[in-house]
């Protein structure tokens, strides 16, 4: 599937969607860093896409960058509590409480 979503890029489609699939893919593989990159350009395209801050999040959280994490999951949270997304918005703020417990 990566490879497939990796050639449609590569010939110039570009959409949150397409990033989104790239980054949950690299995320499966434990790629963070290539994770990160994807759902960073994913949420450019689409700020208010929930599901993506909380996959940045845990890609960020991969490469053992809290803060980052933190931010992404924070952003995460405003989006998703401007469109409703009450799932997301659970998630992200349990992820969050772990992050504090960890400091």
């Amino acid at each position: 599937m990566l490879e497939s979503l990796e050639k449609m890029l590569a010939k110039g489609v570009d959409n949150s969607l397409l990033r989104f699939g790239l980054g949950k893919g690299y995320l499966d593989l434990k790629d963070y860093a290539k994770a990160a990159e994807h759902l960073q350009k994913c949420v450019e395209f689409d700020p208010k896409y929930s599901a993506a801050w909380t996959l940045l999040g845990k890609a960020q959280l991969g490469q053992g960058d809290n803060p980052a994490a933190r931010q992404a999951w924070e952003k995460g949270v405003e989006a998703a509590q401007a469109h409703g997304d009450k799932q997301a918005e659970k998630e992200m703020t349990v992820f969050l409480k772990k992050l504090d417990r960890q400091s």
